[in-house]
């Protein structure tokens, strides 16, 4: 046997062996990539099929082409609450951003520091995030009710009464109310990232740091958020993602029609009352409007999701 041959057979081995390798992951992921693509993919690619369609039922079957998108942002009927909508979506989503994720910064900060009592104050945090949203929105609607609701009886109580409001019917306040309270519930998820981040930071980083003489803002801000800068990322998009779907605590504590006057109504109320529930003037629902709703609610979240992997990428490469 020649030495050729034996190079070649070797690399026969080599190349059946890196098969059977291929072959074993697509063995392992072949279960996860089945449901993927009967409850993920397939009903994403029915609903813009849908969009294309009109009719009476949850299966219109008179194809419009692209009528139903031109209704949804030129009729309104529907433009003026779609755009209503997404107005208040961006509102809930940048309070989310700025008082969530601040507030889950500092939290993770706190604990990591090792403060006393950091395993009860975790638990405290992260309790709201484990009941049920309806369980929180129809406790918030007795805490905040106008006449007898432990807020305003707080404020009476100390002497601010010009401030005891009608929270949830107001205009102005309710969305900001709404937004403070989902804030309350999830604080807790942003918490648990970025203390994980924080965990993750080696120690002797820290400890040159201060020996350099920085002080704990220096270290933290130098040091620490850098590195923490993919952690925060990753939050955003999580709360990019959930907030443009949000729809289960402005349902339970404004109603599907995001009341006092739409002022609380987000892109999943919108969706629910145009497809399921039926939209005001038009009483009957219409799956194919709410299917071109559900396509521009994916749009926005694959436009925002690929703009972050895209500018990642870049600083990665930097």
């Amino acid at each position: 046997m020649t030495p050729s041959t034996v190079g070649s057979g070797a690399q026969g081995a080599l190349h059946r062996y890196k098969m059977q390798r291929k072959l074993i992951w697509l063995l392992f992921l072949l279960p996860a990539l089945l449901i993927y693509v009967r409850f993920m993919a397939l009903p994403l690619f029915n609903s813009l099929a849908l969009s294309f369609y009109q009719g009476t039922g949850l299966t219109p079957e008179r194809f419009v082409g692209f009528e139903n998108y031109v209704q949804l942002f030129t009729n309104p009927i529907w433009r003026d609450r779609f755009f209503n909508a997404l107005g208040n979506t961006a509102v809930f989503f940048a309070i989310h951003m700025l008082v969530q994720n601040t507030l889950g910064l500092l939290f993770a900060v706190l604990l990591a520091s090792g403060i006393k009592g950091h395993g009860l104050l975790r638990t405290i945090i992260f309790l709201p995030a484990t009941l049920s949203v309806l369980i929180i929105g129809f406790l918030w609607r007795l805490i905040l009710n106008p006449q007898w609701g432990a807020v305003n009886q707080f404020l009476k109580a100390v002497g601010l009464d010009r401030f005891a409001l009608p929270w949830l019917g107001d205009p102005t306040w309710a969305l900001i109310v709404i937004s403070l309270v989902s804030v309350w519930q999830w604080v807790g998820l942003p918490t648990m990232f970025f203390l994980a981040g924080l965990l993750t930071i080696p120690d002797e980083l820290t400890e040159a740091a201060r020996v350099d003489g920085a002080s704990s803002w220096q270290t933290f801000w130098h040091i620490k958020f850098p590195l923490l800068l993919p952690v925060i990322g990753m939050v955003a998009v999580l709360t990019f993602v959930g907030n443009v779907n949000a729809f289960d605590i402005v349902y339970a504590m404004a109603g599907a029609r995001g009341e006092p006057a739409y002022s609380t109504d987000l892109l999943g109320t919108f969706f629910y009352r145009t497809a399921i529930a039926g939209e005001h003037p038009v009483a009957i629902p219409n799956m194919g409007i709410g299917a071109a709703v559900a396509t521009v609610m994916f749009l926005i979240l694959m436009v925002g999701v690929t703009a972050w992997l895209v500018t990642t990428q870049r600083k990665t490469e930097v």
